[in-house]
Protein backbone atom coordinates (compact mmCIF):
# COMPACT_ATOMS: atom_id res chain seq x y z
CA UNK A 1 0.00 0.00 0.00
CA UNK A 2 2.65 2.62 1.05
CA UNK A 3 4.45 1.42 -2.22
CA UNK A 4 1.35 2.40 -4.25
CA UNK A 5 0.99 5.48 -2.28
CA UNK A 6 4.58 6.32 -2.70
CA UNK A 7 4.16 5.64 -6.83
CA UNK A 8 1.20 8.13 -7.15
CA UNK A 9 3.03 10.98 -5.49
CA UNK A 10 5.70 10.51 -7.84
CA UNK A 11 3.36 10.43 -10.97
CA UNK A 12 1.35 13.99 -9.52
CA UNK A 13 4.47 15.72 -8.70
CA UNK A 14 6.19 14.83 -12.36
CA UNK A 15 2.57 15.83 -13.95
CA UNK A 16 2.64 18.96 -11.57
CA UNK A 17 6.36 19.56 -12.94
CA UNK A 18 6.08 18.91 -16.62
CA UNK A 19 2.93 21.25 -17.06
CA UNK A 20 4.77 24.14 -15.40
CA UNK A 21 5.63 26.97 -17.10
CA UNK A 22 8.55 29.22 -16.52
CA UNK A 23 7.46 32.77 -17.29
CA UNK A 24 10.73 35.40 -17.97
CA UNK A 25 10.40 38.52 -19.52
CA UNK A 26 10.01 38.78 -23.78
CA UNK A 27 12.37 40.64 -24.66
CA UNK A 28 10.03 43.05 -27.09
CA UNK A 29 7.00 43.58 -24.67
CA UNK A 30 3.73 43.88 -26.44
CA UNK A 31 2.19 46.97 -25.71
CA UNK A 32 -1.96 48.10 -26.69
CA UNK A 33 -2.72 52.12 -26.94
CA UNK A 34 -6.05 53.27 -26.97
CA UNK A 35 -7.34 56.87 -27.59
CA UNK A 36 -10.70 58.87 -28.03
CA UNK A 37 -10.09 61.09 -31.04
CA UNK A 38 -13.07 63.20 -31.22
CA UNK A 39 -16.28 60.71 -30.81
CA UNK A 40 -13.80 58.33 -32.56
CA UNK A 41 -12.03 54.65 -30.36
CA UNK A 42 -8.58 54.21 -32.12
CA UNK A 43 -6.30 51.18 -30.93
CA UNK A 44 -2.74 50.02 -31.73
CA UNK A 45 -1.86 46.85 -30.61
CA UNK A 46 2.07 46.24 -31.15
CA UNK A 47 5.59 44.64 -29.48
CA UNK A 48 8.00 46.98 -28.52
CA UNK A 49 11.41 46.17 -29.09
CA UNK A 50 14.46 48.25 -27.25
CA UNK A 51 18.20 49.17 -29.29
CA UNK A 52 20.18 47.62 -27.00
CA UNK A 53 23.22 49.51 -28.00
CA UNK A 54 22.61 48.78 -31.51
CA UNK A 55 22.18 51.11 -34.55
CA UNK A 56 18.82 50.62 -35.94
CA UNK A 57 17.42 52.76 -38.88
CA UNK A 58 19.51 51.34 -42.20
CA UNK A 59 21.07 48.47 -40.26
CA UNK A 60 18.65 46.75 -37.78
CA UNK A 61 16.02 47.81 -40.30
CA UNK A 62 16.92 48.08 -43.39
CA UNK A 63 16.11 51.03 -45.74
CA UNK A 64 14.06 50.46 -48.66
CA UNK A 65 12.43 47.38 -47.34
CA UNK A 66 8.85 46.42 -45.84
CA UNK A 67 8.75 46.23 -42.08
CA UNK A 68 6.74 45.03 -39.78
CA UNK A 69 6.62 47.89 -37.86
CA UNK A 70 7.78 46.84 -34.48
CA UNK A 71 8.22 42.83 -32.89
CA UNK A 72 6.94 39.76 -33.71
CA UNK A 73 3.06 39.68 -35.03
CA UNK A 74 2.57 42.70 -37.25
CA UNK A 75 1.28 45.87 -35.55
CA UNK A 76 -2.35 46.16 -35.70
CA UNK A 77 -4.49 49.19 -35.43
CA UNK A 78 -7.94 49.26 -34.96
CA UNK A 79 -10.52 52.58 -36.21
CA UNK A 80 -14.29 52.52 -35.05
CA UNK A 81 -15.04 54.32 -37.65
CA UNK A 82 -14.14 55.68 -41.06
CA UNK A 83 -11.36 57.80 -41.37
CA UNK A 84 -9.42 59.99 -43.47
CA UNK A 85 -5.46 59.70 -44.32
CA UNK A 86 -3.87 61.94 -46.84
CA UNK A 87 -6.94 62.59 -48.48
CA UNK A 88 -8.07 58.95 -48.99
CA UNK A 89 -10.78 57.00 -47.05
CA UNK A 90 -10.05 54.25 -45.07
CA UNK A 91 -13.03 52.11 -43.55
CA UNK A 92 -13.44 51.24 -40.15
CA UNK A 93 -12.05 47.69 -39.14
CA UNK A 94 -8.61 46.81 -38.40
CA UNK A 95 -5.67 46.61 -40.59
CA UNK A 96 -1.92 46.05 -40.43
CA UNK A 97 0.75 49.24 -39.89
CA UNK A 98 3.95 48.07 -42.31
CA UNK A 99 6.08 50.94 -43.13
CA UNK A 100 9.24 51.70 -45.42
CA UNK A 101 11.87 53.78 -43.83
CA UNK A 102 14.01 55.56 -45.37
CA UNK A 103 16.67 58.37 -44.23
CA UNK A 104 14.65 61.12 -44.77
CA UNK A 105 10.66 60.15 -45.14
CA UNK A 106 8.89 56.35 -44.75
CA UNK A 107 5.85 55.25 -46.49
CA UNK A 108 3.26 54.04 -44.35
CA UNK A 109 1.10 51.54 -45.29
CA UNK A 110 -2.67 50.03 -44.22
CA UNK A 111 -3.16 46.92 -44.89
CA UNK A 112 -6.14 44.79 -44.71
CA UNK A 113 -4.99 41.77 -44.09
CA UNK A 114 -4.05 41.98 -40.22
CA UNK A 115 -3.05 38.23 -39.10
CA UNK A 116 0.51 38.26 -39.98
CA UNK A 117 3.33 36.80 -38.12
CA UNK A 118 5.21 40.06 -39.52
CA UNK A 119 4.94 40.57 -42.84
CA UNK A 120 2.97 38.75 -45.34
CA UNK A 121 4.74 35.60 -46.86
CA UNK A 122 3.26 37.10 -50.26
CA UNK A 123 2.66 40.67 -50.47
CA UNK A 124 -0.58 41.88 -51.94
CA UNK A 125 -1.41 45.45 -53.47
CA UNK A 126 -4.58 44.54 -53.71
CA UNK A 127 -4.79 44.03 -49.67
CA UNK A 128 -3.34 47.80 -49.34
CA UNK A 129 -5.80 50.43 -48.37
CA UNK A 130 -3.91 53.33 -48.12
CA UNK A 131 -0.39 54.78 -48.22
CA UNK A 132 0.95 57.51 -47.48
CA UNK A 133 4.89 59.25 -47.31
CA UNK A 134 5.53 60.95 -44.33
CA UNK A 135 8.96 63.03 -43.60
CA UNK A 136 11.86 61.96 -40.66
CA UNK A 137 11.95 64.42 -38.56
CA UNK A 138 14.83 64.06 -36.22
CA UNK A 139 14.69 63.80 -32.46
CA UNK A 140 17.73 65.09 -30.27
CA UNK A 141 17.66 62.23 -28.13
CA UNK A 142 17.31 58.60 -28.71
CA UNK A 143 14.28 56.50 -27.77
CA UNK A 144 15.21 53.28 -26.27
CA UNK A 145 12.15 51.62 -26.73
CA UNK A 146 10.24 51.61 -30.13
CA UNK A 147 6.77 53.38 -28.90
CA UNK A 148 3.58 54.80 -30.65
CA UNK A 149 1.60 57.35 -29.14
CA UNK A 150 -1.15 59.60 -30.27
CA UNK A 151 -0.28 63.36 -30.88
CA UNK A 152 -1.90 66.98 -31.58
CA UNK A 153 -5.48 65.84 -30.51
CA UNK A 154 -8.03 67.68 -31.65
CA UNK A 155 -11.24 67.45 -32.46
CA UNK A 156 -11.34 66.09 -35.94
CA UNK A 157 -8.12 65.09 -36.47
CA UNK A 158 -5.09 63.21 -34.86
CA UNK A 159 -0.91 61.99 -35.50
CA UNK A 160 0.37 58.60 -34.81
CA UNK A 161 3.57 58.80 -34.07
CA UNK A 162 6.41 56.38 -34.07
CA UNK A 163 9.54 56.85 -32.30
CA UNK A 164 12.58 55.24 -32.24
CA UNK A 165 15.82 55.37 -32.04
CA UNK A 166 16.09 59.13 -33.02
CA UNK A 167 13.60 59.32 -35.66
CA UNK A 168 9.68 60.28 -35.21
CA UNK A 169 7.59 59.49 -37.71
CA UNK A 170 3.49 61.06 -37.62
CA UNK A 171 1.00 60.11 -39.62
CA UNK A 172 -2.16 62.56 -39.51
CA UNK A 173 -5.72 61.41 -40.23
CA UNK A 174 -9.27 62.76 -39.87
CA UNK A 175 -11.99 61.49 -37.82
CA UNK A 176 -15.81 62.12 -38.79
CA UNK A 177 -16.48 63.57 -35.34
CA UNK A 178 -19.02 66.39 -36.96
CA UNK A 179 -20.77 64.24 -38.52
CA UNK A 180 -21.70 61.46 -35.71
CA UNK A 181 -22.22 64.65 -33.45
CA UNK A 182 -24.74 65.96 -35.67
CA UNK A 183 -26.40 62.45 -36.29
CA UNK A 184 -26.33 61.68 -32.34
CA UNK A 185 -27.70 65.18 -31.54
CA UNK A 186 -30.76 65.19 -34.52
CA UNK A 187 -31.40 61.66 -33.18
CA UNK A 188 -31.49 62.98 -29.65
CA UNK A 189 -33.40 65.89 -30.22
CA UNK A 190 -36.03 63.82 -32.32
CA UNK A 191 -36.94 62.00 -29.38
CA UNK A 192 -37.66 58.39 -28.66
CA UNK A 193 -37.69 56.02 -31.84
CA UNK A 194 -40.21 53.40 -32.74
CA UNK A 195 -38.38 50.64 -31.75
CA UNK A 196 -37.70 52.68 -28.26
CA UNK A 197 -41.66 52.31 -27.54
CA UNK A 198 -41.79 48.39 -29.21
CA UNK A 199 -38.65 47.67 -26.54
CA UNK A 200 -39.95 49.91 -22.88
CA UNK A 201 -44.19 48.61 -23.84
CA UNK A 202 -42.73 45.06 -24.20
CA UNK A 203 -40.55 45.07 -21.09
CA UNK A 204 -43.33 46.67 -19.16
CA UNK A 205 -46.11 43.71 -20.61
CA UNK A 206 -44.26 40.92 -20.29
CA UNK A 207 -42.82 42.18 -16.80
CA UNK A 208 -46.36 42.71 -15.36
CA UNK A 209 -45.68 46.48 -14.79
CA UNK A 210 -48.27 49.01 -15.70
CA UNK A 211 -50.21 48.05 -19.04
CA UNK A 212 -51.87 51.19 -19.75
CA UNK A 213 -48.01 52.87 -19.95
CA UNK A 214 -47.17 50.16 -22.14
CA UNK A 215 -50.57 50.77 -24.64
CA UNK A 216 -49.39 53.84 -24.56
CA UNK A 217 -46.38 53.37 -25.93
CA UNK A 218 -47.68 50.97 -28.62
CA UNK A 219 -49.97 53.38 -29.76
CA UNK A 220 -46.68 56.12 -30.33
CA UNK A 221 -44.97 52.92 -32.16
CA UNK A 222 -47.64 52.22 -34.39
CA UNK A 223 -49.42 55.60 -34.98
CA UNK A 224 -47.46 56.21 -38.31
CA UNK A 225 -49.78 53.05 -40.10
CA UNK A 226 -46.58 51.26 -41.24
CA UNK A 227 -45.82 49.07 -38.21
CA UNK A 228 -44.87 45.92 -38.78
CA UNK A 229 -46.77 42.70 -37.59
CA UNK A 230 -44.68 41.84 -34.48
CA UNK A 231 -45.79 45.50 -33.54
CA UNK A 232 -49.42 45.15 -33.85
CA UNK A 233 -49.26 41.34 -31.97
CA UNK A 234 -47.75 43.03 -28.92
CA UNK A 235 -50.44 45.69 -28.80
CA UNK A 236 -53.03 43.13 -28.77
CA UNK A 237 -51.86 41.47 -26.14
CA UNK A 238 -51.91 44.13 -24.27
CA UNK A 239 -55.20 45.72 -25.37
CA UNK A 240 -56.58 41.53 -24.24
CA UNK A 241 -54.49 41.95 -20.39
CA UNK A 242 -56.49 44.84 -20.02
CA UNK A 243 -60.07 43.79 -20.96
CA UNK A 244 -60.38 45.29 -24.01
CA UNK A 245 -61.04 42.48 -26.33
CA UNK A 246 -62.67 44.09 -29.59
CA UNK A 247 -59.44 46.80 -30.30
CA UNK A 248 -57.25 43.45 -29.16
CA UNK A 249 -59.32 41.31 -31.99
CA UNK A 250 -59.18 43.95 -34.54
CA UNK A 251 -55.63 44.85 -33.60
CA UNK A 252 -54.57 41.04 -34.01
CA UNK A 253 -56.39 41.41 -37.29
CA UNK A 254 -53.90 43.83 -38.69
CA UNK A 255 -51.36 41.96 -37.47
CA UNK A 256 -52.40 38.99 -38.96
CA UNK A 257 -52.92 40.84 -42.83
CA UNK A 258 -49.10 41.90 -42.14
CA UNK A 259 -48.18 38.48 -41.27
CA UNK A 260 -49.27 36.93 -44.37
CA UNK A 261 -47.89 39.46 -46.55
CA UNK A 262 -44.32 38.65 -44.57
CA UNK A 263 -45.23 35.21 -45.23
CA UNK A 264 -44.36 34.25 -41.01
CA UNK A 265 -45.96 30.90 -40.01
CA UNK A 266 -45.99 31.87 -36.92
CA UNK A 267 -47.66 34.80 -36.64
CA UNK A 268 -50.16 33.72 -38.80
CA UNK A 269 -50.63 31.45 -36.33
CA UNK A 270 -50.43 32.78 -33.32
CA UNK A 271 -52.92 35.40 -34.47
CA UNK A 272 -55.38 33.26 -35.76
CA UNK A 273 -55.36 31.28 -32.00
CA UNK A 274 -55.82 34.54 -30.34
CA UNK A 275 -58.77 36.00 -32.76
CA UNK A 276 -60.45 32.63 -31.92
CA UNK A 277 -60.18 32.79 -28.46
CA UNK A 278 -61.16 36.60 -27.88
CA UNK A 279 -64.11 36.09 -29.99
CA UNK A 280 -65.54 33.84 -27.99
Amino acid sequence: MLKKLSLVLLFVGFTATSNAQIKTPQPSPAAKLEQVVGLTDVTIEYSRPAMRGRSIFGNLVPYGKVWRTGANANTKITFGDDVIIDGKELKKGTYAIYTIPNKTSWEVIFYSDANNSGTPKEWDENKVAVKTTVEVQEMPVNIESFTFLFDDLKVNSAIIGILWENVYVGVPFEVPTEKIATKNIESVMAGPSNNDYYQAASYYHTEGKDLKQALTWMQKATEDGNAPFWYLRRMSLIQADLGDKAGAIATAKKSLEAAKKANNADYIKMNEESIKKWQK
